[in-house]
C-alpha cells in the first residue's frame, strides 16, 4: 500500500465518476471505503490528514457492546454492538481480543445488582460472547487485581469483553479496503463540494504534499468525519444547522505497576455518572475516560487539568497506588461526535451512541454518532442508502465474514510484532535482511528501525507522528520516551521519502510540540 500508487489510481480515473467519494478516513469512513469495495463499486476516500488521526485512535481501546448503555435501557445499541464486537473478534483476531474485567464491590447491593446486570449482558452476547460473569469473592478479586483497594471490598464480580490496538486496527482496514479495489489517500483535504443541477456530485481536494489540485466528481458524496462532520456540511449549506454535539474523552496512562496482571477494572458509576475503565494495554495501564462538552473540535484537543485530576482522583481510590501527575506516561484526547439532542438531555454522558444517517436535499450523505465498535453496520447502513442516491444495482453486503488484513489466530507467536498479525512474517525477513533494521529506536520501547522502513514502504507513514503516535503506539505509551526518538525516525523516514535535512528538523520539532499537548505537566 502505497500512496503514490494511490495517487497514480486517482489521476487514471480522471474524466469518470467515482461510485463514491468518502470524505474521512477514521473507522467510519474507511469502513464504508471495504463495505463499498467489497461490493464491487468504485469508492475513493480522502483524509485531510492521516488514517485515523482523530477519534478512532483515540478510543478507550474497548471492542465492547457498552455496559453503560444497557443501564440505560437502550437494549437494541447494546446488542447491536455485542454482535458486531463478536465479529470483530472472528475477523481481526490479531488486534481483537478477550479481556476479563473486574466490578469490585464495596456496598452490600453491588454484587447481586451488578452480577445480574451482567449475566443480562452475557445473555444478549448469545454465541457470539467472550465469556460468562460471574461473583468473586473477597479473595478471589484482590488476586485478580491485586493492587486494587481493600478497604471495605466485599468482592467483585468479574465479566468479559473485547479489547484492540484502534489506530492499528484502522491502518489494517485501509490495507483490506485497498486490497478490496478502494482508493485511499492521506494528506487530501476536501476543499469543497461541487454541485451539478442542484445536488452535490464532488469535490474539490488538495494534496497536501504536493500543493496539486483536484476536481472529482462522484455520484455520491459521504461525509463521515467524525467531530468535524458539520465542518463539510456547512461546505454545502453555510446556514446547516449543528448535528454534532461534542464531548471530550480524556485518558491518562501509567505503568504497569499499578495494575499488574490480566485483568481490568470497571467501575460503573464515577462522580460525574460515567464509566470509569483502568485496563491494561501494551504493558502500560490506560484509565479513561472523562465526559467534557466542548464547543470546538481541533485536531489535537488537550486535556482540563480539572479532568487530569478527575482521573487521578478516581484511580487512587480503586488502587493502593496512588498515582500523581509525575506518574503519568501520556495524556490522550479523543472527541465523541455525539449526535445533536434537545437541551434537555444535560449531560452527553446520558447520550446514546446510535448511528444517524442524514440525507440533505441536495444529495450529501452524512453518517454521524455510532461507536468505534459498531463501524461495520453503519458502513453497511451508509452504503445502502447512498446506493439508492447514486442509482446504482443493488449488491449485498459481504463484510460479516471478510477477513480484516494481517488476520491471524495466534499473533503472540510473533512476539514484539504480534500487533501486525499475518504481516509480522514479512516484517521479520525484512529486519533480517539488514543489520540496522534490528536496532531498537529506544531501549525503552520494543520497537526497531525496520518497522519505521515497513511503516512508510507499505503503510502510507508520511510523518514521524504517524509512525509514532499510529503505525506505532509510542506517544501515547510514553510522551518523553517518544519525542527521545523523534530524531531517529525522521533520519530514517527521510532516507526512505527522499527528503532533506531541513525536513527532518521540521518533523522533529513539529513532533516535539505536539507531545508537549500529551503530557500531564
Amino acid at each position: 500500500m502505497k500512496r503514490d500508487e494511490m495517487i497514480g489510481r486517482l489521476k487514471a480515473h480522471a474524466g469518470t465518476p467515482w461510485d463514491f467519494i468518502i470524505i474521512g478516513g477514521g473507522a467510519t469512513g474507511v469502513g464504508i471505503a471495504i463495505d463499498a469495495a467489497s461490493r464491487g463499486y468504485k469508492p475513493l476516500l480522502l483524509e485531510q490528514c492521516d488514517f485515523a488521526k482523530g477519534t478512532s485512535s483515540r478510543s478507550t481501546k474497548l471492542a465492547h457492546g457498552g455496559v453503560r448503555y444497557l443501564q440505560q435501557g437502550n437494549i437494541s445499541l447494546v446488542l447491536e454492538a455485542l454482535r458486531e464486537r463478536g465479529l470483530l473478534r472472528q475477523n481481526a483476531p490479531h488486534l481483537v481480543h478477550d479481556l476479563a474485567f473486574i466490578v469490585p464491590n464495596y456496598d452490600w447491593w453491588e454484587g447481586g445488582f451488578y452480577g445480574f446486570g451482567l449475566r443480562v449482558y452475557d445473555l444478549m452476547a448469545g454465541k457470539l460472547g467472550f465469556g460468562p460473569s460471574r461473583n468473586l469473592s473477597v479473595e478471589k478479586t484482590i488476586e485478580a487485581v491485586p493492587t486494587l483497594e481493600t478497604k471495605g471490598l466485599r468482592g467483585g464480580v468479574v465479566y468479559y469483553d473485547g479489547q484492540f490496538d484502534d489506530a492499528r486496527l484502522v491502518v489494517n482496514m485501509v490495507e483490506t479496503a485497498v486490497e478490496q479495489g478502494a482508493t485511499m489517500i492521506n494528506y487530501m483535504p476536501v476543499t469543497g463540494l461541487i454541485k451539478k443541477d442542484g445536488f452535490v456530485r464532488g469535490v474539490t481536494a488538495r494534496d497536501e504534499e504536493t500543493g496539486e489540485t483536484y476536481t472529482l466528481d462522484a455520484k455520491v458524496v459521504i461525509n463521515a468525519t467524525g467531530p468535524f462532520t458539520d465542518n463539510i456540511r456547512r461546505m454545502e449549506d453555510a446556514a446547516a444547522k449543528p448535528m454534532i454535539s461534542p464531548s471530550q474523552g480524556v485518558h491518562i496512562v501509567l505503568e504497569k505497576s499499578f495494575l499488574p496482571g490480566d485483568s481490568a477494572i470497571m467501575v460503573p458509576h464515577t462522580d460525574d455518572g460515567r464509566v470509569l475503565f483502568a485496563i491494561p494495554w501494551h504493558d502500560c495501564v490506560v484509565v479513561g475516560t472523562t465526559d467534557t462538552p466542548v464547543d470546538d473540535t481541533p485536531l489535537e484537543p488537550r486535556a482540563q487539568a480539572e479532568e487530569l485530576e478527575f482521573l487521578l482522583k478516581h484511580a487512587a481510590r480503586y488502587l493502593t497506588k496512588d498515582p500523581t501527575p509525575a506518574d503519568v506516561l501520556s495524556v490522550f484526547v479523543g472527541i465523541r461526535p455525539l449526535a445533536k439532542v434537545a437541551e434537555e438531555h444535560g449531560s452527553t454522558a446520558s447520550l446514546s451512541r446510535d448511528h444517524t444517517l442524514h440525507i440533505s436535499n441536495e444529495g450529501l450523505v452524512t453518517i454521524a454518532g455510532g461507536k468505534w465498535t459498531t463501524y461495520r453496520r453503519m458502513a453497511e447502513d451508509t452504503v445502502n442508502q447512498a446506493l439508492l442516491l447514486a442509482q446504482l444495482d443493488h449488491r449485498p453486503c459481504v463484510t460479516v465474514d471478510l477477513r480484516i488484513h494481517g488476520y491471524h489466530h495466534h499473533p503472540e507467536e510473533f512476539g514484539d510484532l504480534q500487533y501486525y498479525g499475518s504481516d509480522a512474517v514479512a516484517i521479520g525477513d525484512l529486519i533480517r535482511s539488514n543489520a540496522k533494521y534490528g536496532e531498537l529506536l529506544h531501549p525503552a520501547r520494543k520497537y526497531r528501525v525496520g518497522e519505521v522502513v515497513w511503516a512508510v514502504r507499505n503503510e502510507m507513514a508520511r510523518t514521524v507522528e504517524d509512525f509514532l503516535s499510529r503505525r506505532t503506539r509510542a506517544l501515547l505509551l510514553g510522551a518523553k520516551v517518544s519525542v527521545e526518538m523523534a530524531p531517529t525516525v525522521a533520519r530514517i523516514m527521510a532516507e526512505e521519502l527522499g527528503r532533506d535535512e531541513v525536513w527532518q528538523q521540521e518533523q522533529v520539532r513539529q513532533f516535539t510540540e505536539l507531545a508537549k499537548i500529551y503530557t500531564a505537566e
